[in-house]
């Protein structure tokens, strides 16, 4: 994620979404690949990063310029039946917490 996208001391949200998958891919990869592309066409959507091991456990954040804009994604249809497809298909449990983000800094070489 560029520092340019979130600028260096604005606040803004980390959906922090923690989760077991269960065996089997089951079409997950392809609707994954799109409500990536679709929460990019939302209002307030910053960027994303997500990992997951060869155990199946992940950690995707999405980050969002306000409350409002992490309310109103979650409201999209195509990710309500996302989620649901989750629910009964590809994760054995998952979490989610809502962070606000009030400092980052980074080093590279």
């Amino acid at each position: 994620m560029s520092e340019s996208n979130r600028g260096k001391n604005r606040e803004y949200y980390a959906v922090i979404f923690t989760s077991q998958r269960t065996d089997g891919e089951n079409g997950y990869g392809e609707v994954a690949d799109e409500m990536v592309r679709l929460a990019a066409e939302q209002p307030g959507f910053i960027d994303v990063e997500s990992v997951r091991n060869s155990s199946g456990f992940g950690i995707t954040i999405s980050y969002w310029e306000s409350l409002e804009a992490i309310s109103n994604w979650k409201r999209v249809e195509a990710h309500k039946a996302a989620q649901e497809q989750g629910k009964q298909a590809w994760y054995e449990h998952y979490h989610v917490k809502i962070c606000k983000v009030e400092r980052e800094y980074s080093m590279r070489k």
